[in-house]
């Protein structure tokens, strides 16, 4: 008689098994579009971010494009943003300042919300001040399979390869969730998007009255406007080495996970669907585990709970490698296997901490 051990871990190998496949089969399928040059805002909201507006500023106005224009959003800034952004105001770049918060909207969704206003056109691109974009390209490859029907694209933001356990852990689990929200919508299904390299329409945003039903959750002005408005057909994507920001990392462990509760703890505004979606794929991997532990301490024969151990480990380490190929980056594979056990137990806590976590700020 089968152990239920053995069955839970073998039962839930095989659901992980099926979301893996489907990632990897849609993700591989993939086929870029023709592109054209379309007028774009790039937006950046920024709050105490002088240096790094330093150095972006000048990468968005190099950028190979006919026709976009950059907009910084000062978000109280007392570091003197103000004075280097009205110095170098032109034309092209253009600025709009927030003085205070209001209680009625929270301060990122305020702050974005002034900068979209001040868009002149209609394709609107969001990245924050400390991203880069990983070539002149970005612009282009972002905007350029924008078509009448399209509301938003979706890219993806890797953070900047560092050493240490934090600086590999942060490699995977970004992975992770690109693999999760960029398979999900190939496979028509866009659940949530990244602010650091978004694009969505103008009028796609006013039409919708905005941030008015998220208003008040901080977070959520990417991940959550994608799931309230993204769909099958009006979805796009942008994949492949040009088309990246690269995101400075966060350095220590405490700035990591409080970063990522206030990820995870809007998770719970989602659609019912995609909540039971994550839901099963988390439990899953939740439940794998336990039974694979409970199985290797009980059996006399670890042959079954090895084996289990080294296909899970094996499909993890291709998935990774090949998604990551085509997003246009390259992953330390070698890492992956210890990765992905670590992954296991930190979703499995901070995922229920976000949960019921009801206070997470953007910044003071």
């Amino acid at each position: 008689m089968l152990k239920i051990e053995l069955v839970l871990a073998a039962g839930s190998l095989t659901i992980l098994t099926i979301y893996w496949l489907v990632i990897l089969i849609k993700t591989l399928a993939y086929k870029p579009k023709a592109k054209r040059e379309q007028p774009v805002s790039v937006i950046v909201c920024a709050h105490n971010e002088l240096e790094n507006l330093k150095v972006l500023i000048p990468e968005l106005l190099n950028q190979e494009h006919n026709d976009f224009e950059v907009i910084i959003v000062d978000d109280r800034s007392d570091d003197g943003t103000y004075d280097y952004l009205l110095e170098h105001k032109s034309d092209q770049l253009k600025f709009a300042r927030v003085d205070q918060v209001h209680d009625h909207i929270n301060a990122k969704k305020f702050a974005l919300t002034m900068g979209i206003k001040a868009a002149t056109h209609d394709i609107l691109l969001m990245t924050d001040a400390d991203c880069r974009p990983s070539s002149s390209q970005w612009i282009k490859e972002m905007t350029g399979v924008f078509t009448k029907e399209t509301a938003f694209v979706l890219g993806l933001s890797p953070y900047e390869r560092t050493s240490g356990l934090l600086g590999h852990f942060i490699q995977f689990e970004t992975q992770w969730t690109a693999m999760n929200y960029m398979g999900f919508a190939l496979a028509g299904n866009p659940y949530m998007g990244v602010g650091r390299n978004l694009a969505y329409r103008k009028s796609t945003f006013l039409s919708n009255k905005g941030f008015s039903k998220i208003q008040h959750i901080t977070g959520g002005d990417d991940d959550l406007l994608v799931n309230e408005l993204a769909n099958k057909k009006n979805t796009r994507f942008a994949l492949g080495k040009d088309s990246l920001t690269y995101s400075i990392p966060k350095t220590s462990w405490s700035e990591y996970l409080r970063q990522k509760t206030r990820h995870w703890s809007v998770g719970k505004y989602y659609r019912l669907k995609d909540k039971i979606l994550l839901g099963l794929q988390n439990l899953s991997n939740l439940v794998f585990w336990l039974a694979l532990i409970i199985l290797a301490v009980q059996t006399n024969n670890y042959f079954i709970p090895a084996g289990l151990l080294i296909f899970r480990l094996l499909f993890i380490t291709i998935l990774v490698n090949l998604t990551s190929k085509k997003f246009g980056y390259r992953m330390n594979i070698w890492l992956v296997p210890v990765m992905d056990i670590l992954y296991a137990g930190y979703a499995s806590i901070f995922g229920t901490i976000a949960l019921f976590t009801k206070k997470v700020r953007w910044k003071k």
